[in-house]
């Protein structure tokens, strides 16, 4: 099986980026699928009920940075 990856990098006002937070916990909270989209096309994964979730943050002086990780 080839190895799809989805990966995007765009700046957002913090509400655009709480929004979106906010549209994917919908998804994983009342579906068992997400749904991504790459050049025109729609992808949906489908997850199981329960997942590993790893948070890692980073303060620094000038950039601090959280990463959310699920796996299953």
């Amino acid at each position: 099986m080839d190895l799809l990856e989805i990966e995007t990098e765009r700046t957002l006002s913090r509400e655009d980026a709480a929004a979106w937070l906010q549209e994917l916990a919908h998804q994983l909270a009342r579906n068992n699928q997400l749904q991504f989209r790459k050049e025109g096309l729609k992808y949906t994964v489908r997850v199981p009920g329960e997942v590993t979730m790893e948070v890692e943050l980073e303060i620094g002086d000038d950039e601090s940075k959280l990463e959310i990780e699920l796996t299953w």
